[in-house]
């Protein structure tokens, strides 16, 4: 099966999304994380862009092993120099090199005639092969370019020794059709066309990155550039995982693999989101949260009998944590009785039909009805609580400091006991989740923390109401919970204490810390 590499510029494209600069330690960091992945081509940064730039660039040379490192410059000599000096010290190395080619790009900002054009990129390309043997030239804009000119730049860098030829969509204008022909069209065309590697370089802005990258593949091209959750200029860059997962379910159709560490799609995505503060829309394909979650009644249904009725993927394939049904006013009577089933909680449909009725009326007011709402609504003492804990109060006041200190009360359902823990934090949500892992007889490890404000804006006289989603690990096992309350630092401690629970309900352990 034909193995297509899997070029990462995460940390050179993906970082000049407004708002997205990291500082040269988060880039080293995020680099480590990339490696894992099993990236075949990592592109670091803009070695001459600034002095922390070079660094950082440098510094991922000399430590990442087993990698190929690119150093991307402009067709300009002081450029290229810099970029070969930060990674004269990498395993493996190229120099990735680009220059303009469209008419709009010459004629306005250029100002350059297409036989200059020619020249330096001829020049710049033999320059560079004195000193490294695989060099990667970009015709930047080369969707818009006429395709005369696009040979005759590729032709003249072929000869000087360019080895991988990338046909960047710069503005994401491309259809895949289109796409893919003109690198047939290249290939074909160009003297010394069948000698050189060819690569994919997609933008997103009519939404058609990553299938123009697999119209490139189609047509034979070997190497693709993505970003980790499609992160990039504007609308953003073909996303690695959804490049990756689109080849690994398709693959028998595509007939290619890649060397990704499938496990590793979704920390990785959440480090890139951690390091760069830049939010994931909640439908995004493979990564956002409601990729894998369903709330359709007759989708429900299905999933209970066969995960594969409404999906094509398995989350866990990709290190994300499972919790495929979400209860709100598109549920059924059998998402719900599976629900409590995964609680211990065993009901007839005598019970079901009560409870159903009285779902649907909270559902119909909030967005997510949780595991404690839920068990709530049952009033049936035969079925107390599966929460091993209950917040029974809670609350935070400011430090001297600007720290925050948070007291909370808790009721163990188990013992009848009532415990009260304190803890300061940075901000509310640090003190009070400080505050209940001192309960916890584990430690709980906070994966990750989401919140949302839920106000409708139909009443100025309803409070707005914020739900926070928590994901924890608990001895390699991961647990997601969500909590509401009209202060979101309440909804976090809420989310975090429901998913302790989750925790604790699976290992059965019983024995408060405090």
């Amino acid at each position: 099966m034909k193995k297509i590499q899997i070029f990462d510029t995460t940390l050179r494209d993906g970082e000049q999304a407004p708002g997205a600069s990291l500082s040269p330690e988060a880039k080293i960091r995020i680099a480590r994380q990339l490696v894992k992945l099993g990236v075949d081509v990592l592109e670091p940064g803009f070695p001459i862009s600034s002095p922390g730039e070079f660094a950082a660039v440098q510094q991922i040379s000399r430590e990442m092993q087993g990698i190929e490192i690119c150093g991307f410059a402009r067709s300009v000599r002081e450029d290229i120099d810099s970029a070969l000096k930060a990674t004269q010290d990498a395993e493996k190395r190229r120099i990735h090199m680009f220059l303009s080619s469209s008419d709009i790009h010459l004629d306005f900002q250029l100002r350059k005639s297409r036989e200059q054009v020619v020249e330096i990129a001829r020049r710049m390309v033999a320059h560079a092969k004195q000193f490294v043997d695989r060099i990667e030239f970009s015709p930047m804009d080369a969707t818009r370019t006429g395709e005369e000119f696009l040979h005759q730049v590729v032709e003249a860098v072929i000869a000087e020794g360019a080895t991988i030829i990338n046909i960047p969509d710069t503005v994401g204008y491309a259809l895949p059709e289109e796409y893919g022909r003109l690198f047939t069209r290249v290939r074909q065309g160009v003297r010394g066309g069948n000698s050189v590697e060819y690569s994919a370089h997609c933008h997103n802005d009519l939404g058609l990155a990553v299938a123009n990258s697999i119209a490139a593949i189609q047509a034979g091209v070997t190497q693709v550039e993505v970003t980790v959750n499609g992160i990039g200029e504007r609308a953003g860059n073909c996303s690695l995982e959804e490049l990756v997962m689109a080849l690994e379910t398709r693959k028998l159709t595509l007939g290619v693999e890649t060397s990704i560490q499938l496990q590793e799609i979704y920390a990785t995505s959440r480090m890139v989101r951690r390091e760069m503060n830049f939010p994931i829309a909640l439908n995004k394909p493979i990564v956002g949260r409601n990729a894998f979650q369903h709330e359709a009644g007759i989708h429900q249904d299905g999933l209970i009998k066969n995960r594969n009725t409404y999906e094509i993927m398995d989350p866990i394939q990709m290190g994300i944590p499972r919790k495929m049904i979400i209860l709100g006013k598109h549920s059924g009577r059998h998402a719900i009785k599976h629900r409590l089933s995964q609680l211990s909680i065993v009901i007839n449909d005598q019970q079901l039909e009560p409870l159903y009725e009285k779902f649907k009326v909270l559902a119909d007011t909030q967005k997510i009805v949780t595991d404690a709402e839920l068990v709530m609504l049952l009033d049936d003492p035969a079925h107390p609580s599966h929460e091993a804990f209950e917040i029974q109060d809670m609350q935070v006041v400011s430090g001297s400091d600007r720290k925050r200190e948070a007291i909370i009360t808790l009721y163990d359902t188990r013992t009848s006991k009532t415990y009260s823990c304190s803890a300061a934090g940075a901000g509310a949500v640090e003190a009070l989740i400080g505050c209940i892992k001192q309960a916890m007889p584990f430690e709980a490890r906070l994966v990750e923390l989401e919140v949302h404000s839920m106000y409708n804006g139909e009443s100025s006289s309803e409070a707005a109401e914020g739900e926070a989603e928590v994901t924890i690990e608990v001895k390699g096992d991961m647990f997601i919970a969500n909590g509401i309350d009209t202060d979101i630092a309440f909804a976090a401690a809420k989310a975090y204490l429901a998913a302790c629970n989750q925790a604790i309900h699976k290992t059965l352990e019983i024995v408060p810390q405090i």
